[in-house]
C-alpha cells in the first residue's frame, strides 16, 4: 500500500512537468496563414485598418499642433492692441498660422465695430477651425461600424461554403474540406471585430482631443474679448 501511495505521488509530481512540455511543444498559430484562409473578405478589412491608422496618426499630429500653448502669442497681441498697433498684431497672427491665431486675427479685423459683431466673427472662425480638425475622422466611425459587419459577412459566406460542401459530398465529406469554410467564418469575424474595436477607440480618442482643443479656442477668444474692455495706453 505504501508503494502505491509513493507511485501516486511521483505521478502527480510529474504532471506539471509533462503539461509544461506539452505547452512548449504546442504549435504556434500562423497568423498570416490564417489571414489568407479568411479569403477575399480580408481585403476590405485590412484596407479599413490601414486607412484608420493613417487618419488617426494624421489627425493626432494636426490636433497636437492646434492645441499647443499660445500664451506668448496672446501676450504679444495684448501688448500690440494696448499700444494701438493693430497692424502689427494682425501681422503676428498671420505669420503664426495656428487656429488660435486665425481666430484672434478675425477679432482684430473687427475692432472698432460692435462687440457682438466681433464675437460673432470669432465664433464663426472657431467653427471653421473645429471643422478642419474634424476632417476625415468620419472614416474612423465608419470603420468602427463597417469592419465587424464585413467580418460577419465573411462568417455567413464561410458557413454557406461549409453547408454546400456537406450537401455535395454527403457521407464522403472530410474534416479538411469543412475546415476551409470554418476558417473563413471564424477568421473574418475575429479580424472584423479587432479592426472595429481599434477604430472605435481611435475615434473616441480623437473626438476627446478635438473637444479639448475647442475649449482652448473658446478660452483664448474670451481672453481677447476681455482685452478689448481694457483701456488703451
Amino acid at each position: 500500500m505504501l508503494l502505491q501511495i509513493t507511485q501516486a505521488i511521483d505521478t502527480a509530481a510529474a504532471l506539471p512537468e509533462a503539461a509544461l512540455q506539452a505547452v512548449q511543444t504546442q504549435e504556434k498559430i500562423p497568423v498570416m496563414e490564417l489571414a489568407v484562409k479568411g479569403g477575399w473578405i480580408m481585403i476590405p478589412i485590412v484596407l479599413l485598418l490601414f486607412v484608420s491608422i493613417y487618419v488617426f496618426v494624421e489627425r493626432w499630429i494636426v490636433i497636437n499642433k492646434a492645441s499647443r500653448d499660445e500664451s506668448a502669442l496672446m501676450a504679444s497681441v495684448r501688448d500690440y492692441v494696448m499700444d494701438d498697433r493693430l497692424d502689427s498684431a494682425k501681422t503676428l497672427c498671420r505669420n503664426t498660422c495656428t487656429p488660435t491665431a486665425r481666430i484672434i486675427e478675425k477679432g482684430i479685423d473687427r475692432i472698432g465695430k460692435p462687440v457682438e459683431n466681433i464675437k460673432s466673427a470669432m465664433e464663426d472662425a472657431g467653427n471653421i477651425e473645429v471643422a478642419r480638425l474634424e476632417r476625415n475622422i468620419s472614416w474612423l466611425s465608419t470603420t468602427a461600424g463597417a469592419a465587424p459587419m464585413i467580418g460577419f459577412l465573411g462568417t455567413v459566406t464561410g458557413m454557406v461554403r461549409v453547408f454546400f460542401d456537406m450537401a455535395s459530398k454527403g457521407n464522403n465529406i472530410e474534416v479538411g474540406t469543412l475546415a476551409d469554410g470554418m476558417y473563413q467564418a471564424m477568421v473574418t469575424t475575429v479580424a472584423g471585430l479587432i479592426v472595429g474595436i481599434i477604430a472605435y477607440v481611435c475615434y473616441n480618442f480623437i473626438v476627446s482631443r478635438i473637444s479639448r482643443a475647442t475649449h482652448v479656442f473658446e478660452s483664448r477668444s474670451a481672453e481677447f474679448m476681455d482685452l478689448l474692455n481694457e483701456p488703451v495706453r
